[in-house]
């Protein structure tokens, strides 16, 4: 398993010889705009052209609908019969955006070879969460390869703590950025990341969701620092890079 942090939360991901695009926000600097009056976003660039990223793929997950997920540029780069995996309620607007081959993930599905199964996630808490709208996470698996529990955009709270229990995965990808609207938080941040280690001792974690928007208030730094006083080895948090590649094994 090859995972190649693009930006934010978008990764090419090979796993069991596919390759797969996840969550494409593929725009240029300041394409959309500030969503916590700091600075408009995304606020860090792609690291690559935007054409290499949709370049020799076999499939797409787009986890749900936010501009930071699926942005104007991916919509029109996207081959519009390349498989696109999406959450359950949002394949009305794929198909009416041309795309032919796309599957709802309304429950475990055998999906390019690959089994994909959908996970809750909570964009919030309270008022702002209504405004969030629907999220999800996915499980992948395959054999010889790490299971992954992707969790999405979601905080912390008792659905995800049970995909951490019940499936035990060799892999987490967290969205760690600590974003906040209304002074809430929609997503992890660092002691919710250091949260997730704890409840699987087992698996790596790796963090991504970070240094890309300005409504991301948890740097790089500040997690790595919050993990290394918790005494949580690099080997087991993985804070990637824009760009960077990780190889993962079971």
């Amino acid at each position: 398993m090859q995972l190649h942090l693009l930006r934010n939360a978008t990764l090419r991901l090979h796993y069991a010889g596919r390759t797969l695009l996840i969550d494409p926000m593929l725009g240029p600097v300041h394409t959309f705009r500030s969503l916590a009056g700091r600075e408009e976003n995304p606020t860090a660039p792609l690291p690559l052209p935007a054409e290499d990223a949709v370049r020799g793929l076999d499939g797409v997950i787009v986890s749900h609908l936010h501009p930071d997920h699926f942005d104007e540029v991916a919509a029109r780069l996207l081959p519009r019969d390349l498989p696109l995996l999406c959450r359950s309620g949002d394949e009305a607007f794929f198909t009416g955006q041309g795309f032919t081959q796309v599957t709802p993930l309304t429950g475990p599905a055998d999906w390019l070879g690959l089994t994909v199964q959908p996970t809750a996630g909570q964009h919030g808490t309270g008022p702002i969460l209504d405004r969030m709208g629907e999220v999800t996470g996915f499980l992948l698996s395959a054999p010889d390869e790490p299971t992954l529990y992707w969790a999405g955009d979601t905080i912390l709270y008792p659905p995800v703590l049970d995909v951490l229990r019940d499936a035990r995965p060799d892999v987490v990808v967290t969205h760690s950025g600590g974003a906040a609207l209304m002074d809430t938080p929609i997503i992890m941040d660092a002691a919710q990341t250091l949260d997730v280690l704890r409840a699987a001792p087992a698996a790596r974690v790796v963090a991504t969701h970070l240094g890309a928007l300005d409504h991301c208030f948890t740097t790089r730094q500040d997690l790595r620092a919050a993990a290394d006083a918790a005494g949580i080895a690099p080997e087991r948090l993985l804070i990637p890079a824009d760009n960077e590649t990780l190889t993962l094994t079971r």
